[in-house]
């Protein structure tokens, strides 16, 4: 039976990209799908995603694709399959709901192999699915150990990202560097206006006229890693902090789902700071 492949190429941009590629498909009996292209008039830097069907003979098929392709090329030719996650968590339950809840039934094209978090408090909702649940405290401990013990669970499950589903701990850079481009969190669209605790206090007493939310990979700079999806909502003088906080946490775990559903299919490039998008 044909499987569905999705071929990503990321290069510097050069006549005839397309047809190269797609003549490499044709030749060996693919169907393409879907397609999608773009040229970064400031890099001059070509993107692809090509979505195909058919059998792959692998090691011809790069083979092929490196020869067509520039030196710089970097290539991913993956089948599409269900992508392996881990989810960290603290306290709050509405996006890591979300997520259980599209996961399980299908909407969500991930596998949950285990959630982590440093308080018990959502352990029953987890466990509601069969899904492991980690407790690791913080308490009495230094970042490093802490960070360490984590690190260890989750190299247990060999996970393809993580998700940090509002886990409100700072991550060290020798927690995020194994993880290049392979952790995803979710936060208020305030940064860097209201720091620190009680943002949407904050908020509400500079009178702020839209809230909203940021899902992006994590790197090294806190916050600042490239961004996947952003969404707002228009608020006024009638909502107070809890209305804020209720309204962001609505439109926090929407926008982490379809940020999640756009990396996990494929759609997502990262060039430099920025993002690409196929959408």
């Amino acid at each position: 039976m044909s499987k569905h492949y999705i071929l990503k190429v990321s290069c510097d941009d050069r006549k005839g990209l397309v047809y190269k590629t797609s003549g490499i498909f044709y030749k060996q009996n693919f169907n393409m799908v879907e397609n999608a292209e773009f040229v970064d008039s400031e890099s001059r830097r070509f993107f692809m995603r090509s979505e195909v069907v058919g059998e792959v003979e692998s090691d011809k098929l790069m083979a092929d694709l490196r020869k067509a392709l520039p030196e710089n090329a970097q290539i991913s030719f993956r089948p599409k399959i269900k992508k392996r996650i881990v989810i960290l968590a603290t306290k709050e339950y509405h996006c890591l709901g979300d997520l259980l809840l599209q996961a399980y039934f299908g909407d969500l094209e991930a596998e949950i192999l285990a959630v982590i978090s440093n308080h018990d408090i959502l352990r029953g909702l987890v466990e509601k699915f069969g899904i492991p649940y980690h407790f690791v405290s913080h308490e009495n401990m230094s970042r490093s150990k802490h960070e360490a013990d984590i690190a260890e669970i989750i190299r247990s499950y060999e996970p393809d990202y993580l998700v940090l589903a509002k886990y409100m701990r700072i991550l060290s850079p020798d927690f995020v560097s194994p993880y290049n481009n392979r952790i995803i969190n979710i936060h208020h669209s305030f940064l860097p206006a209201f720091i620190g605790a009680n943002p949407y206090r904050q908020a509400f007493e500079r009178g702020v006229k839209i809230i909203g939310a940021t899902a992006h990979f994590v790197s090294n700079e806190l916050d600042e890693g490239p961004i996947i999806k952003q969404n707002i909502t228009d608020v006024n003088h009638q909502k107070n902090p809890e209305a804020l906080s209720k309204a962001g946490k609505d439109l926090e775990k929407v926008v982490l789902a379809n940020a999640l559903k756009l990396v996990f299919d494929e759609r997502v490039f990262v060039h430099g700071n920025k993002t690409v998008i196929f959408d």
